[in-house]
């Protein structure tokens, strides 16, 4: 299993914003993606998943191994947190549910609808769907807004347990997660240059046609 990525192109609102972006994500190996706000992380990730089409650029990576999660913790309210779970185990093709819920610290609240869960507790819910899913690739955006300094790290020694099975992890990220292992990509050397004097053009433009 691994992802190459080559002269990567990709377009937020039709508007370049990265361009030339290059490298590999291979078994047990982390990459945490860093830039200002707005340099085109989560764009980044979204084409990466193939959830919106490179401008130019090529992506090496089986689309079954890939599994994505964004600021949204995607849970059903009425639901409680082990049917969540089950449900997007069955999504998938179905999963140690019970497993997941202990590696989140979430056991004691298994039977608890996720609308009475805290922001906390959601978004810890919300993350080990990963572990339901069976994908070795985890794209994650901002993977830890809501969760406090142990949930964190908690969170942080999920990952480090999913590399040590041999899985992958591309991280957007402000924070340390405490994996000193994992290599950081800076996105601001890719970030897409004016195609005119005096604008963007191009892109830009076909944005408003």
């Amino acid at each position: 299993m691994e992802m190459i990525v080559s002269d990567l192109a990709c377009a937020r609102g039709g508007v370049p914003v990265l361009e030339g972006v290059g490298f590999r994500l291979g078994a047990g190996q982390a990459v945490i993606l860093r830039g200002p706000n707005g340099i085109g992380k989560t764009t980044l990730l979204r084409t990466l998943a193939g959830l919106q089409p490179a401008l130019r650029g090529d992506i090496s990576v089986p689309a079954e191994t890939i599994a994505y999660a964004s600021h949204a913790d995607g849970l059903k309210a009425t639901l409680s947190a082990r049917e969540n779970l089950a449900f997007w185990a069955a999504v998938y093709g179905g999963a140690d549910v019970d497993a997941a819920l202990g590696a989140m610290n979430l056991s004691a609240l298994a039977d608890r609808q996720a609308q009475n869960l805290s922001a906390g507790q959601k978004r810890r819910l919300g993350l080990a769907r990963l572990l339901v899913t069976g994908r070795a690739i985890w794209m994650l955006d901002e993977p830890t807004v809501s969760l406090d300094a142990a949930s964190v790290a908690l969170f942080a020694g999920v990952v480090r347990g999913h590399l040590a099975r041999g899985g992958a992890a591309l991280i957007a990220t402000h924070i340390d997660l405490g994996l000193p292992e994992a290599e950081v990509l800076e996105l601001s050397p890719f970030r897409a240059r004016p195609r005119a004097e005096g604008g963007i053009g191009g892109a830009f433009d076909e944005a408003f046609v």
